[in-house]
């Protein structure tokens, strides 16, 4: 019996899908600038990419703050905004427009476009994150429901061994929550609630939103500060020196061993 040889094809063109989502502004309303105008490359990046969400929870700030962040860094970023993540955009910071966004990220995609590049697994990415990630998106990435582009690429990191970050944001949370959040933490996924760190002093929201961030991002593997800004590892000046320059080594000295003041409760009854 002979067997014919298999036809060999060429493979197909990639095809390149216009997302009406993608506009630029010629003078984007500011931000709070970088403190490092001219960032280092951020070696601890392998592709120097990330993917960057938002969904309909509160805190588009932390999104939005995150955005600045990486776009100051030079970071190439995938955007993706959840079918209720504008309405809140839109309520919470009504200054930070669709247009706006997309001029800082280097891609959008919309969320229905499971043939975005970001969808497969063969596309190289550092990794996602989710701010903020509501419990829907979170359920959705516990079950592998991929119904959209968003639990669909979380879907993928996971699958990929990439590193997915979760700013979840409810309170109270019930059962479900903690259990889905249990599920996912086993497989690597990291869940990061925005818990302020008043340790530092915060002079407002602003520093409060670029604490969580810079935390957030370090543990992305992306070089910044406790403010969400891009250090060079000299310092920023502010009198609170970096150990190796990153957020988590930081050490802050809120008063000398020998100067604690400890109440003598020795009479109290």
């Amino acid at each position: 019996m002979k067997f014919r040889p298999l036809l060999s094809l060429p493979p197909l063109p990639y095809r390149h899908h216009h997302n009406p989502l993608r506009t630029y502004t010629s003078q984007p309303p500011p931000h709070p600038p970088s403190k490092h105008p001219n960032p280092p490359s951020q070696s601890h990046l392998r592709h120097n990419r990330l993917i960057l969400a938002l969904t309909g929870a509160t805190g588009s700030i932390y999104g939005v703050r995150t955005l600045q962040t990486l776009h100051d860094l030079n970071i190439e970023t995938h955007l993706i905004l959840s079918k209720w993540a504008l309405p809140t955009l839109r309520y919470e910071c009504p200054q930070y427009t669709l247009p706006y966004l997309t001029s800082l990220a280097t891609h959008t995609h919309s969320p229905r476009d499971l043939a975005a590049p970001i969808s497969s697994g063969s596309y190289p990415v550092d990794g996602m994150i989710i701010a903020p990630c509501s419990m829907k998106t979170l359920a959705a990435i516990r079950m592998g429901y991929g119904e959209d582009l968003i639990s669909r690429s979380a879907d993928v990191c996971i699958k990929e061994g990439r590193r997915l970050v979760l700013m979840v944001r409810e309170t109270p949370l019930s059962v479900i929550h903690l259990e889905n959040m249990l599920a996912l933490a086993r497989l690597g996924v990291v869940i990061f609630p925005p818990v302020p760190g008043f340790y530092t002093r915060p002079g407002g929201i602003e520093e409060v939103v670029g604490h969580s961030v810079g935390r957030m991002l370090d543990v992305m593997g992306v070089d910044v500060d406790v403010n969400g800004q891009g250090v060079n590892g000299e310092g920023d000046g502010d009198g609170v020196m970096p150990r190796e320059g990153r957020c988590c080594d930081w050490v802050y000295v809120l008063a000398p061993v020998n100067q604690v003041f400890i109440p003598d409760n020795t009479q109290d009854a």
